[in-house]
């Protein structure tokens, strides 16, 4: 179930008093699956996902009677578009420097508008109700854009990977989760140590139901190291992740021995579909002139999501 994004959630509005032309943030998955500030797109039919976000944004615009900022990131294209939209439909894409002055007031105004933590109570409640396609899209949404915003090294960006990583377990999604998962236990290894051991050990954890042997024998040896440092550090205090520790260097030593999916796990994918593990593949530089986000005045924004 996904939400439906219309004038009337006044949740999703920014606050009138906000500084002029917040930037709205815009999502295209790689299946194509779209979310705008949060809210995933009800696609309905054909209709193309830049339709649908044009669509959205329009409607920000024509409810505010003001032109509106969005920055899209188009995972189907691996590609970055900054726009402005306006009230009657019409939109342009622009280039880096011109879109709206950067800097932490600007992105401290942004997250006032549309708070992350909003974000991630509705990404848990996707998650409780089972939607997990839903909240993993989200998650991914989440990530991206924080991380845009405020870097990969950033608390926020940290902990919205941390929950992708989460869903990704639970969608039996193994390689993807293990790379992420790593992701932050690189990141805390590197600048605060001694909060390391539990990222270690969530990678740990998706890294056990790994059934390629390559991934198993370059991941497995990040995780040993990573293990063998905090017990150098004298910072693997915990018996259960001792146990871990002990667990990824014995595999290791006898070669791959998949472990059987969770019970209470349905994987997502088949082992021959396994996707691609998500190490932020680079997006190309915005330009001027992307077709797909452009229209012209006087065109009528299709039907709302």
């Amino acid at each position: 179930m996904s939400h439906s994004l219309t004038p009337r959630d006044e949740g999703n509005l920014p606050a009138l008093g906000a500084p002029p032309l917040i930037r709205l943030d815009a999502y295209v998955a790689e299946d194509g699956s779209t979310v705008v500030n949060g809210h995933l797109l009800q696609m309905g039919g054909t209709r193309p996902p830049n339709e649908a976000v044009l669509d959205a944004v329009a409607m920000f615009a024509r409810t505010l009677g003001a032109p509106v900022a969005a920055t899209v990131i188009d995972r189907t294209v691996q590609q970055m578009a900054r726009l402005r939209v306006y009230p009657d439909g019409s939109s342009r894409t622009i280039a880096d420097e011109d879109d709206l002055p950067p800097g932490p007031e600007r992105t401290a105004a942004e997250e006032e508008a549309f708070p992350p933590l909003a974000r991630v109570e509705r990404i848990i409640q996707h998650a409780q109700r089972e939607e997990l396609h839903a909240a993993f899209v989200l998650a991914g949404a989440l990530r991206e854009h924080l991380t845009l915003r405020r870097g990969a090294e950033d608390e926020l960006s940290l902990e919205a990977r941390a929950i992708e990583a989460y869903i990704a377990y639970r969608r039996g999604d193994y390689t993807v989760s293990t790379a992420l998962a790593l992701t932050v236990a690189r990141v805390r290894c590197r600048t605060e140590l001694n909060r390391a051991a539990p990222e270690v050990a969530r990678a740990t954890a998706a890294w056990q139901r790994l059934t390629d042997e390559s991934q198993v024998a370059t991941r497995g040896q990040e995780l040993l190291h990573m293990w063998e440092r905090l017990s150098e550090e004298g910072l693997l205090l915990e018996p259960s992740h001792q146990a871990m520790a002990q667990a990824v260097r014995s595999r290791l030593a006898q070669g791959v021995q998949p472990v059987p999916p969770a019970p209470s796990v349905t994987p997502a994918v088949t082992a021959d579909q396994a996707p691609v593990a998500p190490e932020d593949k680079p997006l190309k530089p915005t330009r001027r002139g992307l077709r797909r986000f452009t229209r012209w005045p006087g065109r009528s924004a299709g039907a709302s999501p």
